[in-house]
């Protein structure tokens, strides 16, 4: 019997959640007397890994083929599922990222397990995994018991803390014994974005526009208060649909689910979509010229003013204090 963690990595870094949810792992192996079991799937990762043990992994299942370096959903659900066989696992985690929600719902199918996404908190009742989990749009915790093993779950960023404790790292090379011209999904191109964004569900500081900002080229003021924390630049989803954000900066339920220690909304109503998305960050600040604008209800400190007015000042303010 073991926990089983999936070590998602992009361009040969592991995602943050990745840490979170190690470290989670062993704090429940070392309860349940297991060993904790980490699978890393991709291409050139393999001088990576080690690090995993500083955060409690006992054992670490590589996975290093040049047909990996992209995601591909049947190849990564094949593999996992056989290292979860293989290991026996009580509990399965994975991040509430793109990538996990995708592979939690294809393992579950194929193990016929039980999933719950984007948990906030994990608990252990009588021994059994208890995930508790945001619903009804952030307006209630559900409480959810697993009937049959492996629990499956995916993780919130930003929730759960890093705790260093050395794993006894052992490394255990696999070979991808898959015939790649049966998959269904051929990738011919990847088309990165020419500027360098920092991932918001990763990021400790995020500033977001709304329909407030009244433009794209306005979001320079955003980046450059952005830039100063050492955060990165979220949307609504009205900014998004208009097209002055991509779409991987969406924040809501639509887009994505963050818990930055601090978000800054800028030019936001607040509808209760894009509350869903960030209500769990541990500071909220608003700006907004409306005084009975939503946002105001869920915000920690609310600044009422033009945005064009307040975040250079704000910024102004910073520099004086970091510099």
């Amino acid at each position: 019997m073991s926990i089983f963690v999936f070590a998602e990595q992009k361009d040969e870094e592991f995602k943050k959640f990745v840490y979170e949810a190690i470290s989670l792992g062993r704090g429940f192996g070392d309860k349940l007397g297991m060993e904790v079991t980490v699978s890393a799937v991709g291409n050139n990762i393999s001088n990576i890994v080690q690090k995993l043990k500083d955060y409690g992994a006992d054992i670490i299942n590589i996975v290093d083929d040049p047909s990996l370096k992209n995601y591909l959903p049947e190849l990564y659900t094949d593999i996992l599922v056989e290292q979860i066989k293989e290991s026996g696992a009580k509990i399965v985690i994975l991040g509430s990222t793109s990538i996990g929600l995708d592979l939690a719902s294809r393992i579950g199918a194929k193990l016929e397990a039980s999933v719950a996404t984007d948990c906030i908190n994990i608990e252990l009742e009588d021994g059994q995994i208890i995930a508790f989990r945001s619903i009804y749009v952030g307006k209630a915790i559900g409480k959810v018991k697993f009937e049959k093993e492996p629990a499956i779950l995916t993780l919130r960023t930003n929730v759960f803390p890093i705790i260093k404790k050395e794993g006894k790292g052992e490394t255990v090379t696999k070979e991808l014994n898959k015939d790649l011209s049966q998959t269904k999904i051929v990738i011919k191109e990847i088309i990165k974005s020419s500027k360098v964004k920092k991932d918001i569900e990763e990021a400790e500081i995020i500033v977001s526009g709304g329909r407030g900002v009244k433009g794209p080229e306005h979001f320079s003021i955003l980046e450059e208060l952005a830039t100063l924390l050492g955060g990165a630049i979220g949307a609504s989803r009205s900014v998004v649909d208009s097209g002055w954000r991509g779409h991987e900066d969406q924040v809501g339920q639509t887009g994505k689910t963050v818990s930055p220690t601090l978000y800054i909304a800028c030019g936001i109503s607040g509808s209760i979509q894009h509350l869903a998305g960030m209500s769990s960050s541990k500071y909220i600040v608003a700006i907004n010229k409306d005084p009975d604008a939503p946002i105001f209800k869920v915000a920690d400190y609310g600044i009422i003013g033009d945005l064009f007015e307040v975040i250079p000042k704000l910024t102004d303010e910073i520099k004086k204090v970091l510099t």
